[in-house]
């Protein structure tokens, strides 16, 4: 059974046809998934690169710790990475797949965003059009508006809001913020990342996602005397 939509057909134009099992066997399934996911990365990490119409290098490094692939398999990685971001056209059919297959599970969608955060920050900055291509991006993965402020505080100029890093509205009480601050932290720990058997870039991402999250409440407890 062919991988099929525009991550198949990306991948097909770099690697030709990717066969499994006609009974969809459970191993099948899961291969085909991670055919999805990888590929899936790989082609909104090019073109997040190429959002502000420049790739550099420092986000050429970033996606290399993002996806981690051996060394037999890197000149097919690269070469899709580089067909992908020769335009930034087409993403939204690339995050759509992504959606359709893993939309039931947020946390893994949410890791995608912050390692595409990872990639546009590389260079310093998160430039107005990364920032409108990541806020696209999350809306097709069935985040709203409030959702992506939250992703977004975690990276973008230090000194953001704690109360939207958390989720939470400025007039919420003692015991809603320390509710909302311990169910973040189970969330949000690594060791939830390394269950999932995400690779090692994923688990630096979460590990920064939950410092962002323990400084924002540490912060809100300072000014509040929590």
């Amino acid at each position: 059974m062919a991988v099929g939509g525009p991550i198949g057909a990306l991948l097909g134009a770099v690697a030709g046809h990717y066969a499994f099992d006609r009974q969809e066997s459970p191993e099948a399934a899961e291969a085909r998934r991670q055919i999805v996911f990888t590929m899936g990365v790989i082609a909104l990490s090019a073109k997040m690169a190429r959002a502000d119409g420049i790739v550099t290098a420092d986000e050429v490094q970033a996606f290399g710790r993002v996806v981690e692939v051996s060394e037999s398999e890197r000149r097919n990685v690269e070469r899709l990475f580089h067909l992908a971001q020769q335009t930034v056209d087409g993403y939204q059919a690339y995050a759509k797949q992504i959606a359709d297959q893993f939309g039931e599970d947020r946390a893994l969608l949410e890791d995608v965003l912050d390692a595409l955060f990872e990639i546009a920050k590389a260079d310093g900055a998160v430039h107005e059009r990364e920032l409108a291509y990541l806020s696209d991006v999350a809306s097709i993965f069935g985040f709203g508006e409030a959702d992506f402020r939250r992703i977004a505080a975690r990276h973008v100029a230090a000194g953001s809001d704690p109360y939207t890093v958390l989720g939470l509205s400025p007039d919420a009480d003692a015991e809603t913020i320390r509710k909302r601050y311990r169910a973040l932290v189970v969330e949000n720990h690594p060791d939830r990342a390394i269950a999932r058997g995400l690779p090692e870039e994923f688990v630096r991402v979460a590990t920064e996602r939950l410092a962002a999250i323990n400084a924002a409440y540490d912060r809100i407890a300072q000014e509040r005397g929590l």
